[in-house]
């Protein structure tokens, strides 16, 4: 499946910006069963410098500096990826779970993808007991792991309320586990942090889904949104595999991977500094198109 991808970020300030640095994490990168055609950003107002580079993670990183005095910033990333991943093979036939405990903690590759980077806590996926009592209900004695971590992806999706209203980007990870409410970047660092409480490898994947409109209904320009999910460590041979709690699915050809880390604060779209006073407003549209099967 090949994807047009429209990301626009708008910024309205309160007052003046008379300078601005950014970082932007807004260019989908290659990897497995993902290949980028091409993609660029259009910027308002223009950067006085703007230089790429890729972080530690091999996450694609825009550097900006804006010297132009503003109110707005727009910033509009447009991408064009084809999506072409292997089909996952039966969960039940993956290695127990403590096998996969004890092998990422033999791991000695410091690579970028290694499991290694994935199984200690992080800044927004702290050690968190409750969460990792409520993991190990799935994790029975034996059981595979990738059959226990769909297991639990599905308790997720079943016992926790989506909810645009009950988090905001800075809501810790156990508010939104004891409201058992919230987004998809709190289901994902929920998620992630029963598995590594339990020693399991598991990575935080920006991203976007494609939405499918009701039969009949025109799909709507500016509908779609960022997404969150998980990538667990299922062992060499099985590698990393794609979970998404919010829809209780493995990761297909309908999602675009952006960024990995190991938690939203690795790979946010944007952060930075102004200078400036007065508060902002944030409007965000995303389009994932097909184009192409």
């Amino acid at each position: 499946m090949i994807y047009n991808l429209r990301h626009l970020t708008t910024y309205t300030y309160g007052s003046v910006v008379s300078f601005s640095h950014c970082a932007l994490r807004l260019l989908p990168r290659n990897g497995p069963g993902q290949y980028v055609y091409e993609s660029k950003l259009i910027i308002e107002p223009t950067p006085a410098q703007i230089r790429e580079r890729t972080c530690f993670f091999q996450n694609r990183i825009s550097v900006l500096t804006i010297e132009t005095p503003h109110r707005e910033l727009r910033v509009e990333a447009l991408s064009t990826v084809e999506i072409k991943r292997d089909p996952v093979p039966m969960a039940a036939l993956s290695p127990s779970w403590e096998v996969i405990r004890e092998a990422s903690f033999n791991i000695s590759s410091m690579q970028f993808d290694s499991p290694a980077h994935f199984i200690h806590p992080s800044r927004f996926v702290p050690r968190f007991d409750p969460a990792t009592l409520y993991a190990r209900q799935s994790f029975t004695p034996g059981r595979p792991v990738l059959e226990a971590a769909i297991d639990l992806m599905g308790r997720i999706r079943r016992e926790f309320k989506y909810d645009p209203k009950a988090t905001v980007v800075s809501t810790p990870l156990a508010q939104a586990f004891e409201q058992r409410s919230g987004v998809c970047q709190d289901f994902a660092h929920i998620m992630i942090a029963g598995l590594r409480g339990l020693g399991l490898p598991a990575s935080y994947i920006s991203g976007y889904i494609r939405t499918i409109p009701p039969e009949g209904q025109p799909r709507l320009e500016g509908a779609d949104a960022t997404h969150a999910w998980v990538s667990l460590w299922c062992g060499a041979q099985w590698g990393w595999v794609g979970l998404d709690p919010t829809n209780d699915i493995l990761i297909g050809d309908d999602h675009i991977i952006l960024a990995v880390g190991r938690d939203y604060d690795d790979i946010s779209p944007v952060d930075g500094i102004i200078l400036s006073s007065g508060d902002q407003k944030i409007e965000v549209e995303v389009d994932v198109i097909p184009v192409l099967k």
